[in-house]
């Protein structure tokens, strides 16, 4: 029963940033890993970005390699998706999700939050 509350969604204007945020609890656990993904209207969703918790490792997609930037505080349990030079084609709902071991899957979703990047 873990709990997700996200926050930093809204829009944007072509060029612009947001910082999204996701905190998780649900009692004593660990973490293996936290990723963000995303889902436009149509579109597969997709893997945006990844941490782990204990070796901070990151992954990006090549469509946000430079722009994006993903970070975590161990201590609030919080991962953050810092997003600059937003793009249009950025548009979707954007999932954060946590992966408890290392052989584990992506079980555990939060609701979403909705970034529009448009002129």
């Amino acid at each position: 029963q873990l709990q997700f509350v996200e926050s930093g969604g809204g829009s944007v204007q072509p060029g612009g940033s947001l910082r999204l945020s996701c905190a998780v609890s649900g009692g004593t656990f660990s973490m293996y890993a936290m990723a963000w993904f995303r889902q436009a209207p149509g579109k597969e969703r997709e893997r945006v970005a990844t941490i782990t918790w204990r070796t901070d490792s990151t992954y990006y997609t090549d469509s946000v390699k430079g722009r994006f930037t993903i970070s975590r505080d161990k201590g609030k349990n919080t991962v953050y998706l810092q997003m600059n030079s937003l793009k249009p084609e950025d548009t979707a709902v954007y999932y954060c999700a946590t992966r408890l071991t290392i052989y584990g899957s992506y079980d555990f979703w939060g609701q979403g939050t909705q970034v529009t990047v448009s002129s």
